[in-house]
């Protein structure tokens, strides 16, 4: 597996009353959801990255009210057409 690593000064953890590996998971969290919303990446690969099942995935989406499917307009209206 790669790794990435990040320099933060202390203060940070601190501040935002988190360990290192909590802050670590939620910064894993926070990118996942932010590329799936964007369209980059499925639920699955999601998933992987932030170290959750599919289902809670799923329930994070929900919290943060971030759709769970992605579909554009013109892709529901073809499927509707194909009907």
């Amino acid at each position: 597996m790669a790794q990435v690593v990040f320099d933060f000064p202390p203060s940070i953890f601190s501040a935002l009353r988190k360990a290192p590996v909590e802050f670590a998971a939620e910064m894993r969290l926070a990118a996942a959801l932010h590329w799936f919303s964007q369209g980059l990446i499925s639920q699955g690969k999601a998933a992987e990255i932030a170290g959750l099942s599919r289902a809670e995935l799923l329930d994070e989406l929900f919290r943060r009210k971030i759709p769970a499917i992605q579909v554009t307009l013109d892709e529901l209206r073809e499927e509707l057409a194909r009907d």
